[in-house]
């Protein structure tokens, strides 16, 4: 497994990087929250797209201003190992012990007052994809912080009337790990319920217009 290194300013330096590439190719990011942010949290986000690992990280400089930690495939993070320097830290899926190693290390974050952003899919899968079908690991490292909420961040990626396209995030309300019952199995699917509910609303409302409480942070 390969720990995360965090390092201030290559984390300042990046962000300046890729405020300019979102300016590139987004017409605007639009970021709602529902209600006041926690200090730290497990996030929780859908995986569609390239950009999302990107997305986090300039959303964290941008909006929630947490020590930002994410969960990434090793394959990605020995290609482009300078992640290490944003916090990112990598997992195998093809071994499970590394699995739990990633796991572990990803709850010590938690304990530690770190925020650790997790994309529970496992894969980048097709934005309209249904069910979202949630791996458990998320749900597994919930267990070893168990007072840190969860925090929902929807993604939604649309192209409209403008040649760039936007992006739309709704930052949920947290979720307590206490309050989920039953097995890991079924605290997952209620998390993934809960979640899907709350990206397909976020669809609705791109589609019809209603995103006037959304604020452009680019």
């Amino acid at each position: 497994m390969i720990k995360a290194s965090k390092t201030r300013w290559f984390d300042f330096g990046f962000s300046q990087y890729t405020k300019h590439l979102f300016k590139k190719h987004f017409r605007g990011i639009y970021v709602h929250t529902d209600s006041e942010l926690p200090a730290h949290a497990l996030w929780c986000a859908n995986h569609c797209s390239w950009w999302d690992g990107l997305v986090l990280h300039y959303l964290n400089r941008a909006v929630l201003k947490q020590d930002f930690h994410v969960m990434m495939h090793e394959k990605g993070m020995r290609e482009f190992p300078y992640f290490k320097h944003l916090g990112a830290f990598s997992v195998n899926r093809d071994h499970p012990r590394d699995i739990i190693q990633s796991v572990r290390y990803g709850g010590e974050l938690l304990r530690r007052g770190k925020s650790v952003a997790i994309f529970p899919q496992g894969d980048e899968k097709h934005l309209e994809q249904r069910p979202l079908a949630f791996l458990s690991g998320l749900t597994a490292m919930a267990e070893m912080s168990p007072e840190t909420p969860i925090l929902p961040i929807a993604l939604y990626y649309s192209f409209g009337s403008e040649k760039k396209q936007e992006l739309y995030i709704h930052v949920g309300s947290p979720l307590s790990y206490q309050s989920l019952k039953g097995s890991r199995k079924e605290k997952t699917k209620t998390v993934e319920e809960v979640f899907t509910a709350q990206l397909d609303d976020l669809r609705e409302k791109v589609i019809s217009g209603q995103v006037k409480n959304f604020s452009n942070v680019l």
